[in-house]
């Protein structure tokens, strides 16, 4: 995310959400992201704390799939995904989990996430092509809004 000001173009950082229940994943996750990336990052236990900084606008939300830890009864992290894309649906969401399975990575997929996750040794460097992704998508997206505006 690129700014011009007076010709010279300015870099924001990257806003990163990440939520999830286990605070020494939360942290350790938070670190490896500081560590490569010049990235805003906010950190959330719950996906209801989530959901009321939604305001800040987020650039991309990392999100734990099953979000149980804190509270039994707190939203889990498709719960969380549907009102983040209630509130704006262009918000990428990645969803992490533990559980290694199909049928969990397509549910997460019906409800508009971005991608799936799971968390193992390697799940930070998937995070980091994931993101890349996401970012080389939004700037061929407004490539084509400008071409398309030509018209």
């Amino acid at each position: 995310m690129n700014k011009k000001k007076q010709g010279i173009e300015i870099k924001e950082a990257i806003r990163l959400f990440l939520v999830d229940d286990d605070a020494l994943f939360l942290k350790s996750l938070e670190i490896e992201f500081l560590d490569h990336a010049d990235f805003i990052i906010e950190t959330f236990a719950t996906g209801e704390l989530c959901i009321q900084h939604l305001k800040n606008t987020p650039d991309v939300i990392i999100l734990d799939y099953q979000l149980d830890g804190i509270e039994a009864n707190a939203m889990n992290g498709i719960e969380t995904l549907d009102k983040i894309k209630a509130y704006n649906p262009d918000i990428p969401v990645i969803m992490l989990s533990s559980q290694d399975k199909i049928d969990v990575a397509i549910s997460c997929m019906h409800h508009r996430a971005f991608d799936y996750v799971v968390k193992s040794e390697t799940a930070f460097i998937r995070l980091q092509k994931i993101i890349t992704t996401i970012f080389k998508y939004k700037k061929m997206e407004k490539q084509l809004n400008w071409y398309m505006d030509r018209m």
